[in-house]
């Protein structure tokens, strides 16, 4: 039977994939806005974001445009009854939304 590292497999995969993640996530997407910045209630959830130009989109606004593909690096998904918005899992946890600055 071979003996295999399964952490050191996985961290040589995670390490490779690291550098193409940040790429694509500094990537600009034309047509597409990035989300730079958050509001949030006082339970902590997301009620609001800023995009880079400046607009500031209540949640269900957000999740339109996010729909229709009018925002960059955001990703729409059904759960508990409901739609929600989240950052593209991309392995990078500076530009998840819950740790963009606030406005």
């Amino acid at each position: 039977m071979e003996n295999k590292d399964f952490n050191q497999i996985y961290n040589e995969y995670k390490e490779q994939s690291q550098g193409q993640a940040e790429m694509e996530a500094n990537s600009q997407q034309p047509g597409k806005e990035q989300i730079v910045a958050v509001r949030k209630n006082d339970d902590g959830d997301l009620i609001a974001f800023k995009t880079e130009s400046g607009r500031e989109l209540d949640y269900v606004s957000a999740l339109s445009e996010a729909k229709d593909g009018k925002l960059a690096h955001v990703d729409v998904f059904h759960k508990y009854g409901r739609d929600i918005l989240r950052s593209e899992p991309d392995g990078i946890k500076e530009n998840n939304l819950d740790n963009l600055p606030h406005f």
